[in-house]
């Protein structure tokens, strides 16, 4: 088990609460060749957090840090979840008994067959992948994210 191939590379940027500042995030991805996968964006009066994962991420990045946006790369994991009532609770309650904490998540819109996608930000990445890996849970790579 290699715990780096766990780890989705998640780009926020940061935005001001003005017009148009969205559609040149994805402007710039679009021209760039990239395809967001998954994203969720938070704002407050004065500015926004715009957070995904694409298929290509290094591209994503050096087009938004040649472009002047403030941004930020981490890492999420992506876990798959049973697309049914009670499929996250049930998750969640795995995630409670394993004593992670959960900084923020956000789905993914495009899921597998009769699963859904959740992305996680967990407060200790390392030791959830592990913890996850060992109460059986799906874990998804990186390279899911390139594929689809």
């Amino acid at each position: 088990m290699n715990i780096q191939d766990y780890k989705i590379t998640q780009i926020s940027v940061f935005i001001e609460n003005k017009k148009g500042r969205f559609y040149n995030v994805t402007k710039t991805m679009k021209d760039a060749g990239v395809n967001i996968r998954a994203m969720s964006l938070a704002d407050t009066m004065d500015f926004g957090i715009l957070r995904f994962v694409v298929d290509k991420p290094k591209e994503a990045y050096d087009a938004l840090m040649d472009s002047d946006f403030i941004i930020k790369k981490n890492e999420v994991l992506a876990i798959a979840v049973k697309d049914e009532s009670g499929g996250l609770s049930e998750l969640l309650n795995t995630i409670s008994n394993l004593d992670l904490n959960i900084e923020y998540m956000y789905t993914f819109v495009n899921a597998l067959e009769n699963k859904a996608v959740m992305l996680f930000k967990f407060e200790e990445i390392d030791e959830a992948i592990e913890k996850l890996l060992t109460a059986n849970e799906e874990l998804l790579k990186e390279e899911f994210f390139r594929k689809i």
